[in-house]
């Protein structure tokens, strides 16, 4: 089996201070996995190192077979990995085709392409063309983030918390189009603190605690860690 991202015993942290005490595991290529845990677990710093924001202060981080600790973030979306952070991202004072424009110099295609791309997958943001970002909706904005990490055809997308904030029904779209994305072949890690939402597209999942993977599996293998995780089931 083939992983699009593999973690290695990294370690990473702020300063001083380490959040991530040696975490190792492993993304099958063309798979949906999730990153499950309570809050400042390290899931997020997690995806901070993939990312290339942050540097690990010791172990491997591996894309597609390919050592990258220390690759800077737009190397590695030159390299197929593309993220959406929590908060999403966006310019909120530009119009929603100004963000989309943006969006060009990272991708390196053409403006009416990644419009092209950007409306075909998001009609709605068509409508909104030329409204300002942070006017748009919660799922709006995240539909905005969303093709930001879509228009450069990405192998690697990495999700934090897309549902945060958003009501049930936009949510569910959102997790309708990730399941859309995995059927396309694009490898999926998300974090996300509704663990019944991620386990209902992931493959695969594993539960950080306090910085340390704790179980990993398939989603019905790991619901006990998961309910112990989140202080006896609110997960």
């Amino acid at each position: 089996m083939t992983h699009a991202i593999e973690l290695v015993d990294v370690h990473a942290g702020y300063g001083r201070i380490e959040v991530l005490h040696g975490v190792a595991f492993a993304v099958p290529t063309g798979s949906v996995y999730a990153l499950l845990g309570p809050n400042g677990g390290g899931k997020s710093t997690t995806l901070q190192v993939i990312a290339g924001r942050l540097k690990p202060t010791s172990g491997c981080v591996h894309i597609a077979g390919a050592h990258v600790n220390g690759a800077k973030p737009d190397a590695l979306v030159r390299a197929g990995v593309s993220s959406i952070p929590e908060g999403r991202g966006i310019f909120p004072n530009l119009t929603v085709e100004e963000n989309l424009r943006m969006w060009t110099y990272a991708a390196g295609l053409p403006v009416k392409q990644v419009q092209e791309r950007a409306f075909t997958r998001f009609p709605r943001l068509m409508e909104r063309r030329g409204q300002r970002a942070g006017t748009l909706s919660g799922g709006e904005q995240q539909m905005l983030a969303m093709s930001r990490a879509l228009v450069a055809d990405p192998a690697v997308l990495l999700l934090d918390e897309i549902s945060m904030g958003l009501a049930p029904i936009i949510v569910s779209e959102l997790y309708d189009l990730v399941r859309q994305l995995a059927e396309e072949g694009i490898t999926i890690l998300l974090v996300e603190q509704f663990a019944n939402t991620a386990l209902a597209v992931a493959d695969f999942a594993a539960v950080m605690t306090q910085g340390r993977i704790v179980a990993v599996g398939q989603p019905q293998d790991i619901e006990e860690h998961v309910s112990a995780a989140y202080l006896g089931g609110a997960a």
